[in-house]
């Protein structure tokens, strides 16, 4: 959809080209540089949405929640079993 914004773009500056009137050549200019705008955006906003991480691959808050109590009771065992490190003079 948004190529069709680009190809409107250039029939606007096709007409700003050809007219001899200072009133269509402003607003055909200001029509050109719109759909050029929107042409861009359009452009960008299907990068950033192929990029998007899909929403079924999120984790919920009970599933987040579990994951750091395992996490801290890893950390907790290893702790425990690594013998403590006595300082040095």
């Amino acid at each position: 959809m948004h190529w069709l914004y680009l190809l409107l773009a250039l029939a606007a500056l096709a007409v700003a080209f050809k007219t001899t009137s200072v009133a269509v050549l402003a607003v055909a200019l200001l029509a050109a540089l719109g759909l050029l705008l929107a042409w861009v955006l359009g452009l960008l906003a299907q990068r950033v949405g192929s990029r998007a991480r899909d929403e079924g691959l999120m984790l919920d808050p009970a599933e987040l929640r579990r994951l750091r109590e395992q996490a801290e009771a890893r950390k907790l065992a290893a702790a425990q079993a690594a013998p403590p490190s006595e300082p040095s003079n």
